[in-house]
């Protein structure tokens, strides 16, 4: 059984901005409506500070307020007024839709939906306080969207594996050639950068159109049976990083940027931005080799930007 709180308010009557505050945050929180002035959650501590919060600011601006603990003889009537069924469902439907359009041409767009779509998903999930099948319906429905959005943006993706990153010295890896999968987004790109920037800088690249036919004493990277690819959570990228050592604050802020527009995950301020100006980038340039030069660019930017930030006080 459960426990539950009410907050009975009287809100300021000359106090418009107070009762907004109220209002919105209540609204946020999810709680139910018993009437007009009685609000409820379930007793959990998050939910306590909540109403607490909202009581200490109605009485600030000159109302009243009361948090009650309230007896669990209506589970079951309480527990229906925090169906989140018809949100989910409206997320579900907006999810289906987004998937019917996918396509090679506009997986980006469906891409940058589905970020939209998780935000809601993350927010609904924040006031569903008995989730049931419709979550997990949703959750799933989202994952298997922006699984198939990446696979249709960068065809050929590699699966991650569970297993260790060896650490390597970079000095075993000169003059080496470097292989991956033609026409390159944004993780085999930057990937490409950081070879040549911090561990090969006489690298030479060949651009796959299968991955079968990657030459035997190339060094295969971001594909299935690669040298280097996705290791656990770690997209290739990453993989570099931990394995040649070169995990220091400017490169990792640059990993999470790349695990990001890679594989999903916490949205950097610059993602945006910086997945525009690539998306650009391989649609302008039909060249590989010319597309990871400009591309380069790009990456070597962020790096110094974000070594400014971290050294300036």
């Amino acid at each position: 059984m459960n426990s539950w709180i009410a907050l009975v308010l009287t809100l300021p009557t000359e106090n418009a901005t107070a009762r907004m505050r109220a209002w919105r945050a209540l609204k946020a929180c999810g709680a139910a409506v018993l009437r007009d002035g009685v609000y409820l959650l379930p007793q959990r501590d998050g939910c306590r500070a909540l109403l607490a919060g909202v009581a200490d600011e109605v009485r600030a601006a000159g109302g009243a307020a009361h948090l009650l603990r309230v007896g669990a003889e209506s589970d079951a009537q309480f527990e229906a007024l925090f169906d989140r069924s018809d949100g989910y469902a409206l997320l579900l439907a907006d999810i289906t839709s987004a998937g019917a359009m996918l396509d090679a041409g506009n997986a980006l767009d469906v891409l940058k939906q589905t970020r939209k779509l998780a935000k809601a998903l993350a927010s609904l999930i924040e006031t569903d306080y008995f989730p049931a099948e419709a979550r997990r319906q949703a959750v799933a429905a989202l994952d298997d969207l922006q699984a198939r959005a990446h696979a249709a943006l960068s065809p050929g993706e590699p699966q991650a594996v569970a297993r260790a990153i060896p650490r390597l010295a970079a000095t075993a890896y000169q003059g080496r050639v470097w292989a991956t999968r033609q026409r390159p987004w944004v993780d085999r790109l930057a990937c490409a950068w950081l070879i040549r920037r911090h561990i090969d800088p006489q690298a030479r690249f060949l651009w796959l159109t299968d991955p079968a036919d990657c030459p035997r004493h190339a060094l295969g990277f971001d594909f299935d049976g690669a040298a280097f690819s996705h290791a656990g959570a770690k997209v290739t990228f990453e993989v570099l990083l931990a394995a040649f050592d070169l995990e220091q604050p400017a490169l990792n802020r640059l990993g999470a940027l790349v695990h990001f527009l890679d594989a999903g995950g916490v949205e950097p301020p610059e993602a945006s931005g910086v997945e525009r100006v690539m998306a650009g980038l391989r649609e302008a340039i039909a060249d590989d080799d010319q597309l990871m030069l400009v591309a380069s660019g790009v990456f070597e930017g962020l790096r110094v930007a974000f070594e400014s930030e971290i050294t300036t006080p």
